[in-house]
């Protein structure tokens, strides 16, 4: 199914997915996309997409501006904090809902946590009946993530959501609450897209968003890990931003069918924590950190130096995500996209320009459009 009637509605656009999800909405169709920003009115939003619309194009970011429309709107208010007559106005012209905004924060306290995630995905699901009562609702595509498998270990298949799994951030636990209240709304045509931990372009190394991988690899270089605590084999399903966003666009524009699930994941061709670790080591020239079992790490942590506990500190969050025993099965999304020529690549064919574009950054300190990277 090809949506191609009416206007497409895109949440979280000055995020790092939705960026992406844009650029492919302007680049490859000719949809007029109406992004719903977070902001004081539609002046303000205005501004808030064109600064998106120059870091994704530079100067020819321009040439898109007249099919990109900024509403002023609240994820977390009734009809989205829009009037009711352009509520109204909006679901009528609305044939395709890309809902990317989330808080990706792993560390916020659960109520809010699930204000965003769980009640903003309550409010946009409002809107998208609303939308389909007006008879012009083709697709719902709601960005999920692979980890509302929390800690179940084994294969987690694309059909799987509640395997009796614990979560270990208000983040799962929120995203797993969303994609429940998701799959119980009878009638909408909703595609459910499951992305793993998601790092930059593989083909520039860019990104906006430096966690998760980014954190520990960064201490790391600066020589202030010497063991991680992880697991050696254990997966560590990674996937570039190109692909996720490819494969987003794809589904939720041609191949996807209503009412099913995709794990964007590497599937099996996720790395480990092994390969990660001699990767970084002989691109900073550091000897290979150790590997330790979490429970001996902490016993290392309590003779760190303050500086090494600070760097612990920021990275804490994320290592348990070096020591999972869950594989994701990605057969259905394989099954759409491959005949499409989107694929994965394993985490090792590109981990050296992502941290050329790291360090050419300074970890993002040094902001570098993608519009710059690209032309590099």
């Amino acid at each position: 199914m090809s949506a191609t009637g009416g206007d497409v509605l895109l949440t979280g656009a000055t995020g790092f997915v939705g960026m992406e999800l844009l650029a492919r909405y302007l680049e490859r169709s000719d949809r007029r996309i109406v992004t719903l920003i977070r902001a004081e009115n539609d002046d303000a939003a205005r501004s808030r997409i064109d600064a998106v619309l120059t870091n994704l194009f530079g100067s020819h970011g321009r040439i898109y501006r007249s099919r990109v429309a900024a509403v002023a709107g609240d994820l977390l208010a009734p009809r989205l904090g829009l009037a009711p007559v352009r509520s109204e106005e909006l679901a009528r012209r609305v044939s395709t809902i890309v809902h990317a905004a989330a808080s990706v924060s792993f560390t916020l306290p659960l109520a809010e946590a699930r204000a965003i995630n769980l009640e903003g995905t309550r409010r946009m699901l409002e809107f998208a009946e609303l939308a389909c009562a007006r008879g012009g609702l083709e697709r719902y595509g709601h960005v999920s993530t692979a980890y509302v498998a929390g800690t179940y270990s084994g294969r987690f298949a694309e059909c799987d959501l509640d395997r009796g799994q614990l979560f270990r951030n208000s983040y799962e636990q929120s995203k797993f609450e969303a994609e429940q209240l998701v799959r119980t709304r009878a009638g909408l045509p909703f595609t459910i897209l499951r992305p793993s931990i998601v790092v930059g372009d593989r083909r520039t190394g860019w990104t906006a968003a430096f966690n998760v991988l980014y954190w520990p690899l960064r201490a790391f270089a600066r020589g202030l890990f010497t063991a991680v605590p992880a697991i050696p084999a254990a997966p560590v399903d990674v996937v570039s931003i190109d692909y996720v966003a490819d494969a987003i666009y794809s589904l939720c524009e041609n191949s996807g069918e209503v009412g099913q699930t995709y794990n964007l994941t590497a599937g099996p061709h996720a790395s480990t924590i092994g390969e990660i670790a001699n990767i970084a080591s002989r691109y900073f020239r550091r000897p290979v950190p150790k590997v330790l079992p979490p429970a001996e790490f902490a016993a290392l942590e309590r003779d760190s130096s303050a500086l090494q506990r600070s760097a612990l500190e920021g990275s804490r969050a994320y290592f348990p995500y070096f020591s999972i025993g869950t594989v994701f099965d990605d057969a259905r999304a394989r099954a759409k996209l491959d005949p499409a020529g989107i694929q994965v690549s394993p985490l090792g064919e590109y981990l050296e320009r992502l941290l050329d574009f790291a360090t050419r950054s300074r970890w993002g300190k040094r902001p570098i459009a993608r519009s710059e990277a690209l032309a590099a």
